[in-house]
């Protein structure tokens, strides 16, 4: 085996700016950002008509932008976890096996540019244009915000929507991991699209009704008709493999202050507790630890199997 000169990252930098003003240049981009600032638009116009008239009562008004959910309409923050992957998978579903279609493959690692270097800026590309969109996306809401309520925002409901930012990020990270690694797994964007759609919208509406059947089974209950705690422990620890579960349960943590716990609630955890004060900032954080360390896992790993797959295959085919 000829043994590599040089670093194997040299290059990153070159790939990562090149993907990214692609992303920005393209039609595709162009139409999935107009898809969510519409789609946002429209849940932010409800809600600004709901919550205007407590604006001096509620000490967290601009973290209500994120949750409430006037009428039929779904809140913002629960527009973006279902539009996040849509975003991520199309940033992401072409990036390896584009490069075969095309025939530019062979060109490219002929250059002084290892595969390695490759895939690392290809991702860090396509990670950076889902953060700058969702910066935007946030400064406009934000910015929103103070022209229709008239008050500004708290430090800590900056902080907490930053902290929420990061945890949309991590969660755009794992659909983009994904429909990298089905690129480098498939030779077809089309196959690629299709099965990375197929598994988000599998893990976002069908995993969560059959994590609790699994459970019922693993810890059925003792009566007819009711559920045990078993079984509830058993359905929750499930639903967390999906990344959608995650990203929900972090997002209503650190978006309502008052959430103290996210499984079943006993009556000795109430005992001295004021209800519906609010946590402080790192008492919620404590609770959703787990969920950020989650998808940062979820990244990694994903993003190793595609490494590793990538490195093992043919280029010249």
């Amino acid at each position: 085996m000829r043994q590599r000169k040089g670093s194997p990252w040299a290059g990153v930098g070159v790939v990562t700016t090149k993907e990214m003003a692609d992303h920005f240049s393209s039609a595709r981009m162009r139409t999935l950002e107009w898809l969510i600032v519409l789609t946002a638009g429209a849940s932010l116009y409800g809600v600004f008509r709901h919550i205007r008239a407590a604006t001096s009562e509620d000490p967290f008004i601009f973290l209500r932008l994120f949750t409430a959910s006037p009428g039929a309409m779904p809140s913002f923050a629960a527009l973006l976890g279902f539009l996040i992957p849509l975003l991520a998978i199309g940033l992401g579903f072409d990036a390896i096996n584009g490069e075969y279609n095309r025939r530019t493959m062979s060109r490219i690692l002929a250059q002084p540019i290892y595969r390695d270097a490759l895939l690392v800026g290809k991702f860090l590309a396509g990670l950076g244009t889902l953060a700058v969109s969702l910066l935007c996306l946030w400064l406009l809401v934000m910015g929103a915000g103070l022209l229709m309520l008239g008050v500004p925002p708290s430090g800590e409901e900056i902080l907490r929507s930053l902290i929420f930012l990061f945890f949309a990020l991590m969660y755009a990270g794992v659909w983009l991991a994904f429909a990298m690694l089905f690129s480098v797994l498939f030779r077809s964007a089309a196959t690629s699209a299709l099965v990375a759609l197929g598994l988000w919208l599998f893990l976002a509406l069908l995993w969560p009704m059959l994590a609790g059947a699994l459970a019922q089974a693993i810890a059925p209950a003792g009566l007819p008709g009711q559920s045990s705690l078993a079984a509830l422990e058993w359905a929750q620890a499930l639903q967390r493999l999906s990344p959608s579960e995650l990203f929900s349960e972090a997002m209503i943590v650190v978006l309502s202050p008052s959430t103290r716990t996210l499984g079943p609630v006993f009556l000795s955890q109430l005992e001295g507790a004021l209800m519906g004060s609010p946590l402080a900032l790192w008492q919620s954080l404590q609770i959703v630890w787990a969920q950020a360390v989650g998808l940062i896992a979820g990244v990694i790993l994903l993003f190793a199997l595609a490494y590793a797959v990538f490195q093992r295959q043919e280029v010249r085919a």
